[in-house]
């Protein structure tokens, strides 16, 4: 074979080669892209609250969320009060959650979220708030809460928290002990606490509580929750 026609056959084999090396790089930057803009779409949460305290109004508290990277998005209705609604603004952090040596599920993990409030309605005020999940393989540590300063009366100034510790011995299961301070509405008790147990299905869940057992007559409240 002459060595024109060599030359030219050496080329036409490393031309493959060539352009797969050259549409790798680009493939792979295009796969990281797509990953970055799934860890910054938006995230959202709707739930619907049922609160049925036996010496009180029964009333529905409704919640909506949207999360986007850091950016934490939400409002309340008839949470801090009776007829008020509330709109907040704050910041995401996640510490911890690698998975473990042994490759049993991921390790403790802490999700925080630091938040700023503003208040209406029959109450009108400003806020500082937090919610906070503590995570170690099926059991689940989460806290919210909120000092309300009202701008009309400081005497209504009060600090709200609901605290709930859980165990999900399945995907689709979780039961536990729960705890709220609330002006929401009205029992014997400053701080309602009580036993609990949730359902979930892909992204719907449904969670029962019941409040002051043995002490009076309990307080039931329902949640359904669907993310998207």
């Amino acid at each position: 074979m002459s060595t024109p026609r060599r030359l030219l056959l050496v080329s036409m084999l490393a031309l493959p080669g060539a352009l797969l090396a050259q549409e790798t790089p680009d493939r792979e930057v295009h796969q990281e892209v797509e990953a970055d803009a799934g860890k910054t779409a938006w995230e959202f949460d709707a739930s619907l609250w049922g609160y049925f305290p036996p010496d009180d109004r029964h009333y529905a508290q409704p919640t909506v969320i949207a999360n986007h990277g850091g950016l934490h998005l939400e409002g309340r209705y008839n949470y801090e009060g009776w007829k008020t609604g509330s709109a907040w603004v704050g910041w995401n952090t996640t510490v911890g959650g690698a998975p473990r040596a042994d490759g049993a599920g991921e390790g403790l993990r802490l999700d925080a979220t630091l938040m700023a409030g503003g208040v209406f309605g029959d109450t009108n005020g400003v806020a500082p708030g937090y919610e906070m999940t503590v995570a170690w393989k099926g059991f689940e540590l989460y806290s919210e809460g909120e000092y309300v300063v009202d701008v009309e009366d400081s005497d209504n100034n009060y600090f709200y928290n609901w605290a709930q510790l859980g165990w999900s011995p399945w995907e689709w299961l979780t039961f536990g002990f729960a705890s709220q301070r609330t002006r929401a509405y009205h029992t014997g008790l400053d701080v309602q606490r009580g036993p609990f147990i949730g359902f979930s299905y892909k992204s719907v869940a449904l969670t029962v509580y019941v409040f002051n057992p043995g002490w009076e007559t309990p307080t039931v409240v329902g949640s359904l929750s669907v993310s998207f």
